[in-house]
């Protein structure tokens, strides 16, 4: 038979549990609706035990804002083996799965939420937009990035974290869409700062030297492809035969088009209006 005697946890266990319970509600709600009782209930204790372990809302907000920012930050983490492409195409794929699953209280970190404009909040969010930025570098393998370089992964790394932040209020775009994307504004981004710098250009040529072309980056060079008129896009067969045709095709253009030799002796003349060749 058992008692039901409830296990004593110690004193950073129960901090620990506080903090889990109180990111799962913020996850799902703005932290602003979520309440200490709310809290309490969900982790089994009562409402004076939650501020035994923290002083108030706040500061269990930012600890559970704490533990988000370093699982978050671990998203950009990926083995540096095969194709940078496919490799940020992986990243994207679990920061999205973040955002998703976290939706309010990914909100709520890169935006402040309740402690918007406190200096440990600021930090937390600074710590994981750096952690992005230098897993990048190192998946491109540059310990020292030029200027240029740096803009362009700080870039791609803010635009990754405002479209996120911007597919929430709606999720009208398919996440896997948006996913793909994202590593193709990387892609055109570094592209355009290449056509400035010869130095972003040779890391650009490197970059795509180990590109299939049925990854990510050869995908977005097709897609590219597609929009411009070409052999992709022929001219109609009927256009103007003016333009296409000899002019001494036929009698079409007999006539006024032709003109009569200047003296007998020197020969046929040019046609007028001669065609390609």
């Amino acid at each position: 038979m058992t008692t039901g005697v409830r296990r004593r946890m110690g004193v950073e266990e129960r901090r620990q549990q506080l903090i889990g319970v109180a990111l799962e509600l913020f996850s799902n709600r703005s932290p602003e609706d979520v309440s200490i009782d709310e809290i309490a209930a969900a982790a089994g204790i009562s409402r004076p035990l939650v501020y035994h372990y923290f002083p108030g809302k706040l500061s269990l907000y930012e600890a559970a804002l704490r533990r988000a920012a370093d699982e978050l930050a671990q998203r950009f983490v990926e083995p540096q083996q095969g194709p940078l492409g496919a490799r940020l195409l992986r990243v994207m794929g679990r920061f999205f799965a973040f955002v998703d699953d976290h939706g309010p209280g990914f909100s709520a970190l890169m935006r402040g939420g309740p402690a918007v404009g406190s200096t440990r909040t600021n930090q937390m969010i600074d710590e994981v937009r750096q952690a992005a930025y230098e897993e990048i570098l190192r998946h491109l393998g540059i310990e020292k990035p030029p200027a240029r370089l740096r803009l362009v992964v700080r870039s791609w790394v803010s635009l990754a974290e405002s479209t996120a932040l911007i597919w929430l209020e709606g999720r009208e775009i398919p996440r896997s869409e948006l996913e793909l994307q994202l590593v193709h504004d990387f892609a055109a981004l570094a592209a355009v700062s290449a056509a400035y710098d010869a130095e972003m250009a040779g890391i650009l040529v490197r970059i795509l030297a180990d590109e299939p072309a049925d990854g990510p980056f050869g995908e977005l060079v097709g897609r590219l492809v597609g929009l411009v008129p070409g052999e992709a896009d022929p001219q109609p067969a009927d256009t103007d035969a003016s333009a296409t045709e000899p002019a001494d095709a036929g009698p079409a253009n007999a006539g006024p088009a032709k003109t009569e030799p200047a003296d007998a002796d020197t020969g046929p003349a040019e046609p007028a209006l001669p065609g390609p060749r």
